[in-house]
């Protein structure tokens, strides 16, 4: 069904697209219009099966805040705390991270803001690590993993 119509479409819009050509624009967009089958979206079907999956992604964590292990990230150990509202994570606390040169200070300063950012939208640490700050991205996401373990319903 779904190639068909597929099929359909695009035998539709490579007809007028020559079409244009041979009876000029105005004619050839009306063939189209007339010719194209009618679309309409549909909001998706809510079963059990979707209820059920809406009611596990929601909480998947428990309510509270979880301290993860200290790792270390060469230049210092960095350690995170773990937000968790509803279920879902909404913030990240670094509690530890390198900061005693000036390097790591500038580094870590755009690198932790988009940790963050990127776990909360993931929802856990599935994410990439930030280039140019890999040792304190490694060292961050190995001690969320810890503290969303502790979180784990």
């Amino acid at each position: 069904m779904i190639f068909s119509t597929r099929a359909s479409v695009l035998a539709l819009s490579s007809a007028a697209f020559f079409g244009v050509a041979a009876i000029g624009s105005a004619e050839a967009s009306q063939w189209f219009l007339s010719q194209a089958p009618a679309v309409t979206v549909m909001p998706p079907a809510i079963d059990e099966f979707s209820q059920v999956q809406v009611a596990a992604t929601a909480g998947r964590y428990r309510d509270g805040s979880f301290t993860g292990s200290a790792f270390d990230a060469y230049f210092g150990m960095v350690q995170v705390r773990a937000n968790v509202q509803n279920g879902r994570l909404v913030s990240v606390d670094v509690l530890e991270y390198p900061s005693h040169q000036r390097t790591s200070r500038s580094i870590n300063r755009q690198a932790l803001p988009l940790l963050q950012s990127e776990v909360i939208s993931a929802q856990g640490t599935r994410v990439n690590i930030i280039s140019g700050a890999t040792l304190t991205s490694k060292a961050y996401l190995r001690s969320l993993k810890v503290a969303l373990s502790r979180a784990n319903v």
